[in-house]
């Protein structure tokens, strides 16, 4: 890690503590008007499902109306920018997937630092992946997968929500530990994503569970495994990756929330205070367990050390599988 990151990680960690005497008496008034989530990408993907379950709830906490707004674009760099450049007066915040901390390693040309222009708020989900393919795939199992593919190299394309996102690097990284080819096919969200595959343009996808589950149940596409070192509690009868010939295979995603740099840390408490108090109501972590998402809702500081840890991960995975950006 370069003195320019170690500097931006050191800043990460501080911020917190950096922005705590400003505007504290105007943050004890906040909220005093609407506030503005930026999901950046289109509606119906697991960022904009989760989001908007948690804001619902944080609305009713906060007793101001919580707007959920789609930038969808360029692997969510788009609506991240909005956030990046935003005041930090707490009307605007970022609700992102792990793509935040990967992307950097990938596209050397970001309008922002994804760590230094961001201040953490929380985590707010961790949320398995499943490979899921179209009905019309002739596989049923992850080793009849594998055969299919080495079968036919080069013939079969999985999709994702984008470059660079926690999608794209399950299907790097199957193709690294499996020896296998695939297309990779970016889409702006999960939401197209599932649309084509159920439509046959495409046959794979490693989804996350919320948006690909009602298709699932309308057997409208077939699951193979869970991504995650455990079963899930979605799918009790599903197969790990690992345990179905795939030792060593885990990879998952995490939603969480971010506000512009220097928001004041009461501020970025006090939303911190509401998300974990929405995850925690019996109905919305019913509705998240349906969705596969398990609760998290750490602390700024938390997240901010998680931001780092994975910063590091993503890369090292980034390098290792020679991801490049399609």
């Amino acid at each position: 890690m370069g003195i320019t990151r170690r500097l931006a990680m050191a800043k990460l960690l501080a911020a917190p503590m950096l922005a705590a005497p400003l505007a504290a008496a105007r943050a004890e008034e906040w909220p005093s008007r609407p506030v503005r989530f930026v999901v950046p990408y289109p509606p119906g993907g697991p960022t904009d499902i989760l989001g908007r379950v948690v804001a619902q709830r944080v609305a009713v906490d906060l007793r101001q109306p919580m707007v959920v707004e789609n930038r969808a674009g360029a692997s969510g760099v788009i609506g991240s920018e909005v956030v990046a450049r935003a005041a930090p007066d707490g009307t605007t915040f970022l609700m992102n997937a792990s793509i935040h901390l990967i992307i950097p390693h990938l596209n050397k040309a970001m309008p922002f630092d994804a760590v230094a222009d961001f201040t953490p708020v929380t985590n707010m989900a961790m949320v398995p992946l499943v490979a899921v393919v179209n009905p019309g795939l002739p596989v049923r199992t992850i080793p009849e997968l594998i055969g299919y593919l080495k079968a036919n190299p080069g013939k079969v394309s999985y999709a994702s929500s984008g470059n660079a996102s926690a999608l794209h690097l399950a299907g790097e990284m199957f193709k690294l530990m499996t020896g296998t080819d695939m297309v990779h096919v970016p889409y702006r969200g999960a939401g197209p994503a599932v649309q084509d595959l159920i439509a046959g343009n495409i046959q794979l996808m490693f989804d996350s569970i919320p948006s690909s589950a009602a298709a699932v149940r309308n057997g409208l596409l077939r699951p193979l495994a869970v991504t995650t070192t455990q079963r899930v509690a979605a799918y009790p009868d599903l197969p790990t990756v690992a345990e179905a010939g795939v030792p060593g295979f885990e990879i998952s995603t995490w939603y969480a929330v971010w506000a512009p740099p220097r928001t004041p840390a009461p501020i970025v408490a006090r939303l911190q205070q509401a998300v974990a108090a929405a995850v925690a109501v019996p109905e919305v972590r019913e509705r998240l367990a349906v969705l596969g998402a398990d609760p998290v809702a750490d602390t700024p500081e938390e997240f901010a050390r998680f931001c780092v840890r994975e910063y590091a991960r993503w890369g090292k995975l980034v390098r290792d599988a020679q991801v490049r950006l399609d």
